[in-house]
C-alpha cells in the first residue's frame, strides 16, 4: 500500500499498477509492486521465456522498452547505410506485433557512434508516446503509431549521444539538454502540441547522459538533477534551480527516499548523499556522505528499506542513512541495465544477456542467474508478473510457464 501511494504521488497522469511508462518505471526508481516473478529463465529450454519476437534491425540501440496497458513499445535505429529510427508496439499477451512506425531523423548526424542514435527511453501518457533521437529530435505518437507532432532540438552540441529519457509533468515534457559549448538548457513542451512551454539556459552544465528523476520532496514536485557539475534540485514548473551541492553527474539517475538523496557519476569519481532539504548552495550544511571511490557502472542505484545498492564488477550494499558499506560481492562482468526491486524483497540486475536476481537485505543472496544470449544495454520492464528484456535482435517476455 505505501508504495502504491508513493507511485501515485510522483506520475501526473493515470496509469494502472500494471504500467511501466517511463524510465525506471512508474515512480522513477525501478520499483514494482509485482512479486512471484521466476528468478531464472532461458538455457537450452528457454525456460520461463513466454515468447520472443524479432526486433527491426539495429545497430547500438540501449533504449529500455515501456508498458502501457496490453502494449510494449520500443524503440531502435539503424545507422547504415542511412539512418532509421523505429518505433514498434507489440501485444503484450503473446509479443504480436501491432505496428512498427519509421520516425524521419532529425539534422544531427553522429560521427562517434559509441553511444548510437537510440540511448532515451520512450515515456507515455496514456494518449501520446514520447521519443527522444540521437538526431536531435523529440517525437510524439500516438496508440496507432501515427506521428502527432515532432520537434528538432536547437542547439543540439551533444557529447557522442543524446541518452536523456524524456519526463510527464502537469500536461508538459520535460527534457533536459545537457551538452558542450555552455549550450545547455532544460524545455518544457506541450504534451498535446509539442510548442514550448517555457525554456531555461544552464550555462554552468557542460555535457551529461543522466535523466534526472522526477519525485516530491515535502509535498512540492522536484526534479533531481545529476548535471555535470552539481546535484541539482529544480522546479519542475519553471526550471529554476531551488537547492545546489558540488557533484558530479553523468550517467546514473539520482534516487530519493527516507528524506535523502544519493547520485554518483557513474564513472568513478565520487558519489554524494545529502539531505535536500534548503535552498541555494547546501554543500556545507545538507551532505551526509561521500564515497570518494565512488561506482563505474553505466547504470542507476536503487534503495529497498534501508539500504542502497549499486552495480559495477561488484554489487554493492551502503546504509542509506550513514554510507557504511554493509557488503561488497563480485559477480563478475559489466552490467549496464538498471535494476528493478519487486515488492517480495527481491532485486532483478535483468537484461537480455547476463542476469542474476538477488535477494534485499544486509547480506548477499544469490537468487537465481540466468542469461538469454542477446546482450544489450537496454534496462528492463516490469508489468502483470512479466519481465520484458529488449536485447539487440530480440524483444523478450519472462513470466511464469
Amino acid at each position: 500500500m505505501r508504495l502504491a501511494l508513493l507511485i501515485a504521488s510522483v506520475l501526473t497522469f493515470t496509469s494502472a499498477a500494471s504500467d511501466w511508462p517511463q524510465w525506471r518505471g512508474p515512480g522513477g526508481q525501478g520499483h514494482s509492486d509485482d512479486k512471484d516473478l521466476p528468478t531464472t529463465w532461458g538455457g537450452a529450454d528457454n525456460a520461463n521465456v513466454l515468447w520472443k519476437m524479432p526486433l527491426p534491425k539495429s545497430d547500438i540501440s540501449q533504449s529500455s522498452p515501456i508498458v502501457w496497458r496490453d502494449k510494449v513499445i520500443a524503440m531502435t535505429a539503424l545507422n547504415k547505410p542511412e539512418v532509421e529510427h523505429h518505433v514498434t508496439c507489440f501485444q503484450k499477451s503473446d509479443g504480436k506485433q501491432l505496428w512498427d512506425t519509421l520516425v524521419p531523423p532529425g539534422p544531427w548526424l553522429l560521427t562517434d557512434l559509441r553511444g548510437g542514435y537510440c540511448c532515451s527511453t520512450p515515456a507515455t501518457d496514456g494518449e501520446r508516446i514520447y521519443c527522444v533521437w540521437g538526431s536531435a529530435i523529440i517525437v510524439a505518437l500516438d496508440f496507432d503509431g501515427k506521428i502527432v507532432w515532432r520537434k528538432e532540438l536547437n542547439p543540439r552540441s551533444f557529447d557522442v549521444a543524446i541518452s536523456v529519457s524524456p519526463i510527464l509533468y502537469n500536461g508538459n515534457v520535460l527534457l533536459l539538454c545537457e551538452m558542450n559549448g555552455n549550450k545547455s538548457y532544460l524545455i518544457a513542451y506541450d504534451a498535446k502540441t509539442g510548442d514550448t512551454k517555457w525554456e531555461v539556459k544552464r550555462p554552468l552544465s557542460g555535457f551529461n547522459h543522466s535523466t534526472p528523476l522526477l519525485t516530491e520532496i515535502n509535498g512540492k514536485k522536484q526534479l533531481l538533477v545529476a548535471s555535470s557539475t552539481q546535484l541539482q534540485g529544480v522546479d519542475p514548473e519553471n526550471g529554476n534551480i531551488l537547492w545546489f551541492c558540488a557533484a558530479k553527474g553523468d550517467v546514473s539517475t539520482p534516487v530519493f527516499a527516507n528524506g535523502l538523496v544519493y547520485s554518483d557519476e557513474g564513472r568513478g569519481n565520487p558519489s554524494v548523499c545529502v539531505d535536500p532539504n534548503g535552498s541555494g548552495d547546501i554543500s556545507k550544511t545538507n551532505i551526509k556522505w561521500t564515497q570518494k571511490g565512488g561506482t563505474n557502472g553505466f547504470n542507476s542505484p536503487i534503495i529497498v528499506g534501508e539500504n542502497l545498492y549499486r552495480i559495477s564488477s561488484n554489487l554493492r550494499c551502503w546504509k542509506l542513512a550513514t554510507g557504511e558499506e554493509v557488503f561488497s560481492e563480485r559477480l563478475g562482468g559489466d552490467f549496464n541495465a538498471s535494476p528493478i526491486a519487486t515488492a517480495d524483497g527481491l532485486i532483478y540486475y535483468a537484461s537480455s544477456g547476463l542476469s542474476w536476481v538477488v535477494k534485499a537485505g544486509p547480506k548477499f543472496e544469490l537468487v537465481g542467474k540466468s542469461d538469454l544470449g542477446d546482450p544489450s544495454s537496454c534496462s528492463p520492464a516490469m508489468s502483470d508478473g512479466k519481465l520484458f528484456l529488449k536485447g539487440n535482435k530480440f524483444l523478450f517476455c519472462v513470466g511464469k510457464k
